[in-house]
C-alpha cells in the first residue's frame, strides 16, 4: 500500500490566514502545511484539501483513478470543493465496512469527538488506520483484535493519549509507523517539532511525501532514560509530563509528599494531579531504587531535588557536625545506590530536577551544602541518562541526544 500525504495541516491549514503569532510566521516554504489529506494507492482518497489535484500533481500523482472519497470530520465554512472528476464524497456509518473497487477495505472507526476514523486494509492485507483532527478512538482502542497497524496517521500532538490507547490495546506495536498529521500552531515547526514527535514515537512528514508501508525505516529511537532540568516554573515538570503523555499505564513518582497545614503546598500538588492523564497511576515515595529494579511501565520521577532533601534529612546532612562524622558518606552511598539502578533500569524513566547552580550563593552552610550536592546528583545522573534537556522559559534546549 502507498500513502501520499497531500497536506498534513488542520482543516485550516498551517499557517492560519490572518494568523500573527510566532509559528504561523515561519510556516513557509516545506514548512507550510494544506489541510490532511490522503491519497492511498492512487485509488481512496482520505479528505480533501483545496487544490488536490495541484497537490497531487506537485507530488507525482494523478487523481484520475481515484474510485471513492471519504470524508472524516465535519467542514466548517465553505462547502469542501469537490475536482471535477471524482466521485461525490461521502461518510461510511460507524461500525460499518465499504469494499472499494481497487480491492480496499474500509472499516469506519467510531470516534469520542465528531468525526469518523477509518482503518484501511489494502488488497496486499497492509493495514492504515486513519484518525481525524482532535479525534480518538471511542471506547478503549478501535483495533479489531488483528496484528498491529502498518501505518498511523493521527493528530498525535493534540490528543496524545488517543495513541496511549492505541498502544495499550496493541493496536500500535513497536514497528508502527507512526505519522503526525493535522499539524496546527502550538508547536513550532522544524527541530522543536521533530523533537516533540520523536518523544512520543511519532514522526512528522512534508506535504508531498509518498509513503510505502512495509518499507523498511528504522524504528523511533526512544531514549529509556531522560533527565529534565530547569529552574522554578521553568515548564520542566510539563516538558516531562508531555514526553509520557502518549504511553499507557505511567507511574508518576511524586517525591514531595504531602505537607500537613500547607495550603499552598497542597494547592501545588492538586494542580499537577489535574493535568495527569487518568490512566496514570501515582506513588509518593523516595525509595526509588527498587522501583527501578522492578519490571514495569514507564516512570516518572519528579523530582531529584525533593530526593536529595528527603535522604539529607535522613543523613543528618544539614548539621555541619553530623556531616563531618559520617553524614557526607551516608548520602553519597544513597546517591550511588540511585545511581547504579539507574544505570541498570529495563524501564523507561523521565527524571525531573531542578537546576540551582546558576543563581544566588546560599548564605548559609547547608544551603551551600544542597546546591553543591544537587550539582553532583545531577550531574551523576546526567551521565547515566542517554536524553539530557534543560528547560529555560517553556522553550527545551536539548543538551544530550
Amino acid at each position: 500500500m502507498e500513502l501520499t500525504l497531500l497536506g498534513t495541516g488542520t482543516p485550516e491549514g498551517l499557517p492560519r490566514p490572518g494568523c500573527p503569532c510566532a509559528a504561523c510566521a515561519v510556516s513557509v516554504g516545506t514548512r507550510a502545511r494544506a489541510a490532511t489529506a490522503v491519497l492511498v494507492d492512487g485509488a481512496l482518497l482520505l479528505d480533501l484539501t483545496p487544490g488536490a489535484v495541484l497537490a497531487g500533481a506537485r507530488a507525482g500523482h494523478s487523481l484520475a483513478g481515484v474510485r471513492q472519497v471519504l470524508l472524516t470530520h465535519p467542514h466548517d465554512g465553505p462547502a469542501v470543493e469537490l475536482p471535477p472528476g471524482l466521485p461525490a464524497a461521502g461518510r461510511v456509518p460507524d461500525g460499518r465496512e465499504l469494499s472499494v473497487i481497487s480491492g480496499h477495505r474500509v472499516r469506519a472507526v467510531p470516534m469520542d469527538a465528531p468525526g469518523t476514523g477509518y482503518e484501511v486494509t489494502g488488497p496486499d492485507g497492509s493495514r492504515l488506520l486513519y484518525l481525524p483532527p482532535g479525534g480518538a478512538p471511542a471506547g478503549t482502542n478501535g483495533q479489531t483484535g488483528q496484528r498491529p497497524y502498518d501505518v498511523v496517521l493521527a493528530d498525535v500532538l493534540g490528543r496524545p493519549e488517543a495513541l496511549a490507547r492505541l498502544r495499550a490495546s496493541g493496536a500500535v506495536g513497536p514497528a508502527t509507523d507512526v505519522i503526525a498529521v493535522h499539524l496546527d500552531h502550538d508547536t513550532a515547526p522544524g527541530r522543536e517539532l521533530e523533537r516533540r514527535c520523536a518523544a512520543v514515537g511519532a514522526r512528522a512528514v512534508p506535504d508531498g511525501t509518498t509513503v510505502t508501508v512495509g518499507e523498511y525505516r528504522p524504528a523511533a529511537d526512544l531514549p529509556r532514560r531522560t533527565l529534565v532540568l530547569g529552574g522554578a516554573r521553568s515548564g520542566k515538570s510539563f516538558e516531562a509530563e508531555r514526553r509520557l503523555e502518549a504511553f499507557p499505564d505511567v507511574v508518576y513518582v511524586a517525591t514531595g509528599g504531602s505537607r500537613d497545614g500547607d495550603a499552598e503546598w497542597a494547592q501545588r500538588v492538586g494542580l499537577h494531579r489535574e493535568r495527569r492523564p487518568a490512566s496514570w497511576r501515582t506513588a509518593e515515595t523516595c525509595d526509588l531504587a527498587p522501583l527501578l529494579t522492578d519490571a514495569g511501565p514507564p516512570l516518572l520521577i519528579d523530582c531529584l531535588a525533593l530526593w536529595l532533601t528527603d535522604a539529607m534529612d535522613r543523613a543528618g546532612a544539614w548539621d555541619d557536625e553530623v556531616w563531618a562524622k559520617g553524614g557526607q558518606h551516608q548520602l553519597r552511598d544513597r546517591v550511588a545506590e540511585l545511581v547504579a539502578a539507574l544505570r541498570a533500569t529495563r524501564r523507561r524513566v523521565v527524571l525531573v530536577s531542578n537546576e540551582v547552580g546558576s543563581g544566588i550563593v546560599p548564605a548559609t552552610a547547608s544551603g551551600r551544602r544542597f546546591r553543591d550536592e544537587l550539582g553532583r546528583l545531577n550531574t551523576a545522573v546526567a551521565n547515566e541518562c542517554e536524553h539530557v534537556l534543560l528547560v529555560v522559559s517553556g522553550q527545551a534546549v536539548v543538551l544530550k541526544e
